[in-house]
C-alpha cells in the first residue's frame, strides 16, 4: 500500500498566481489483481466511480477489429442482476450520469453520483465485471449502434476519415494502423463466441484499475470495494505482443478523396516515441508553440498575416507504444496545398535552426502550468488521470509531478527534438481532397 502525502504549492500563470493543490491518493491491490486507487475530497457531496481496462484497439486480432470499442457499448446491455435497457435508467433515477470511451490503448467506464450513492456505483461496475450478459440480441443491437456511429462520425462527416487515412500510412506493423471504430465487416461476421472470448481474456480484475474519487470515507470505501470486487476471480495472465516499426527514411506521399468536403487539406504526419518518453513531452511543447491559439506562429503567419489558410493546426498524439505528430492546414481561395506545405515547413525549420525566444518559452511554460491546474479541477478529471497514469505510465503520482517534466524542458531540447523527428524524409504527406466528379 502506498499513500501520497498532501502538499500545497503556488504556480505562476500569465495572469498572476494560480493556487493549486496536489492530489492526495492511496493505492493498493486486491488478491485477484484488481488495482484500487482512492482519492478523498469532501468539499462537495459528489463521487466518481470508474474502471479502466488495459484493452484497446491495439489488442485486437487484425481480422477482428473494432472489438474494444464495441465492448464499450455492449457492456451497458445488462447483467445477471440488471435487466437489459435498465443501466442508464438506474443511473439517472439516482441522480447520476455515466459514460465510457475507448482508445487504441485502453477502455474507460465511469459513473458520477451524489456521494450517498457510492455503493450503487461500486455495485454497477462490479456487475459489469462479474456478471455481464453477452447474448445475440445484445450483440445485434449494438452492431446497429456502431454502424450508425461509423456513418455519422466517419463516413458521412467532413474530414471524418483523415486520421484513418493518415495512420494506415504512418504505421505498417503496429495495430495503431487501424482506428478504434474498426471494421464493420469484421463485426458483422464475428460470432457470439468471438465476443465471449474477448470478454473472458480482457475483462478480468487483473487487467483493470478501479478509481473512487470524491466525498468518501476511506475505511468504509475499502470495505465496500472488498465486498463487491474481492469475490471476482482472477483472470489468466494476458500475453501481449510487441510491434516494432521500421524507421521512416523517405517521404510517403498519399491522397484521399472525401465526398463530404469542398475544401482540401494538407496533413503531414510524423511517427513519434511513446508517451512516457521525455521527447513526447517536448513535442507537446513544440505543437503548442506552433499552433495553440491565435498567437501561435502558424496561425499568425498563415491565417492572420498572409491570409493563406482558413485553419492551421499541429498536435502531438502521445500513445502507449508510439505517438504521432500531425501538422496541417486548409487553404483560402487559390492558395495551393504545396504553398501551405512550404510555409509550414519554413516555421518548422526555424524551430530546428534557432532557439525559440525567451519570451515565447515563458508563454509556453505559463500555458502548461494552466493546463496542469485545469486538468485537476474536477473530481471526474482527477479520477480519469489517476487511472491513466497508473495504467499507461506506471506512475500514478504523475498526476502531481508531470508538470515538473514540462518545467524542466529547455529551449535547447526543443530545438534538438525538432531536428530529431520533424524531418521531411520521416513523414507522411497526405493530400485530403474533395471527391472528383466525373464530367457529364
Amino acid at each position: 500500500m502506498k499513500k501520497q502525502l498532501l502538499f500545497i504549492f503556488f504556480m505562476v500563470s500569465s495572469s498572476g498566481f494560480v493556487f493549486a493543490q496536489e492530489v492526495e491518493f492511496e493505492e493498493y491491490a486486491l488478491d485477484n489483481g484488481l488495482h484500487v486507487i482512492l482519492h478523498q475530497d469532501n468539499t462537495a457531496p459528489v463521487v466518481t466511480t470508474s474502471v479502466m481496462y488495459h484493452v484497446g484497439a491495439k489488442d485486437e486480432d487484425p481480422e477482428k477489429t473494432g472489438f474494444a470499442h464495441f465492448f464499450e457499448h455492449l457492456l451497458f446491455e445488462g447483467t445477471k442482476n440488471i435487466e437489459r435497457g435498465e443501466w442508464f435508467k438506474i443511473v439517472s433515477s439516482n441522480g447520476g450520469n455515466n459514460n465510457a470511451n475507448t482508445t487504441q490503448d485502453r477502455t474507460y467506464y465511469y459513473e458520477v453520483f451524489p456521494s450517498n450513492n457510492l455503493e450503487l456505483g461500486l455495485w454497477l461496475e462490479s456487475e459489469r465485471l462479474m456478471h455481464p450478459i453477452i447474448n445475440q440480441i445484445g450483440v445485434d443491437t449494438q452492431k446497429e449502434v456502431v454502424q450508425e456511429e461509423r456513418r455519422s462520425r466517419y463516413d458521412n462527416a467532413p474530414y471524418g476519415r483523415w486520421r484513418e487515412q493518415m495512420f494506415i500510412h504512418l504505421f505498417k506493423k503496429h495495430p495503431y494502423r487501424w482506428q478504434t471504430i474498426g471494421s464493420l465487416e469484421h463485426l458483422a461476421t464475428a460470432s457470439l463466441d468471438d465476443f465471449k472470448k474477448f470478454n473472458q481474456i480482457y475483462y478480468v480484475p487483473n487487467n483493470a484499475v478501479l478509481v473512487v474519487a470524491g466525498d468518501i470515507d476511506i475505511a468504509e470505501t475499502k470495505k465496500m470495494v472488498q465486498d463487491y470486487f474481492g469475490p471476482i476471480p482472477k483472470g489468466e495472465d494476458i500475453e501481449r505482443k510487441t510491434f516494432v516499426e521500421d524507421p521512416m527514411t523517405e517521404t510517403i506521399q498519399a491522397k484521399y478523396h472525401d465526398p463530404n468536403i469542398q475544401i482540401p487539406a494538407i496533413l503531414m504526419g510524423y511517427r513519434t516515441p511513446a508517451q512516457t518518453e521525455r521527447d513526447a513531452y517536448i513535442l507537446d511543447m513544440i505543437s503548442t508553440y506552433l499552433s495553440s491559439g491565435k498567437s501561435s506562429k502558424l496561425y499568425k503567419k498563415l491565417v492572420d498575416e498572409k491570409k493563406m489558410a482558413l485553419q492551421v493546426f499541429a498536435f502531438n498524439g502521445p500513445q502507449e507504444d508510439y505517438g504521432s505528430y500531425i501538422v496541417g492546414a486548409l487553404p483560402v481561395g487559390e492558395t495551393t496545398l504545396e504553398t501551405l506545405k512550404t510555409e509550414i515547413d519554413a516555421e518548422i525549420e526555424k524551430v530546428k535552426a534557432e532557439l525559440i525566444s525567451e519570451r515565447d518559452y515563458q508563454k509556453l511554460q505559463n500555458k502548461f502550468e494552466n493546463n496542469f491546474v485545469n486538468s485537476n479541477s474536477s473530481i471526474s478529471g482527477i479520477a480519469n488521470s489517476l487511472a491513466r497514469y497508473y495504467m499507461l505510465y506506471d506512475d500514478t503520482n504523475l498526476i502531481n509531478t508531470e508538470i515538473d517534466i514540462y518545467r524542466s524542458i529547455t529551449r535547447e531540447e526543443i530545438k534538438e527534438v525538432a531536428n530529431k523527428y520533424l524531418n521531411k524524409n520521416q513523414r507522411v504527406e497526405l493530400e485530403y481532397l474533395p471527391e472528383q466528379k466525373e464530367a457529364n
